[in-house]
């Protein structure tokens, strides 16, 4: 099988115990963008947002944003 890069918003906002309206408004991105990649409906994400995103909950390691998974 191959591999899938997984965004990881939904797990973000429950480890840092905030709304996704509340991060969409820390990290300065679409609220309906991050409902999109936390169901797991978008297949692409912009990088600015990974760094928006980063900043807003001072993430160090971006692997608490994205992972890579075995699809399947």
């Amino acid at each position: 099988m191959g591999k899938k890069v997984v965004i990881k918003i939904a797990d973000l906002v429950k480890t840092h115990q905030i709304s996704l309206r509340e991060l969409s408004r820390r990290a300065d991105v679409r609220h309906a963008a991050l409902s999109e990649l936390a169901n797991g409906k978008r297949e692409s994400i912009n990088f600015s947002h990974i760094e928006r995103i980063a900043e807003a909950l001072n993430i160090e390691d971006i692997r608490e944003i994205i992972d890579l998974v075995e699809e399947g």
